[in-house]
C-alpha cells in the first residue's frame, strides 16, 4: 500500500518531466521490517527498500536512502532536478556522510 508520494521535476529541453517517488507501508519481513520505495527515473525505475528492526526504523532508512539516491544522482549534479523550486532541496534526509551535498532548505533544516 502506498503511504506517500512526492513528485520531482526534471527540467528538459522540451519542458519539465515528472519523476514520481512512491513510498510503501512498512511490512514485516522474515526477521526485520522493510519499507519499499520506487523512484521513476527517466531511464529506469529504481525499486529499493530500507530495513530496520521495526517499522519506524525501516521507514527512516528508506527516507534516507531516497535522499542519498537523489543527491547522488547525475540529475541533481546537473542542476536540472527540483521539487518546489530550483535549489530548494527535495525534503528527504540523508546519512551524515553526505550532508555536504544538501542544498537550499534541506541544508538549513534536515
Amino acid at each position: 500500500m502506498i503511504i506517500a508520494t512526492r513528485v520531482l521535476k526534471l527540467n528538459g529541453k522540451n519542458g519539465d518531466a515528472e519523476i514520481p517517488i512512491q513510498i510503501y507501508a512498512p511490512e514485516k519481513a522474515d526477521v526485520d521490517w522493510i519499507c519499499r520505495f520506487e523512484i521513476a527515473w527517466p531511464e529506469e525505475k529504481a525499486e529499493r527498500w530500507g530495513t530496520g528492526i521495526d517499522a519506524v526504523e525501516a521507514l527512516f532508512f528508506a527516507l534516507q536512502m531516497i535522499g542519498a539516491e537523489i543527491y547522488g544522482s547525475a540529475l541533481h549534479e546537473s542542476g536540472r532536478l527540483s521539487w518546489l523550486a530550483p535549489g530548494f532541496g527535495y525534503g528527504f534526509p540523508v546519512p551524515n556522510n553526505i550532508r555536504d551535498l544538501l542544498v537550499g532548505e534541506d541544508k538549513k533544516f534536515l
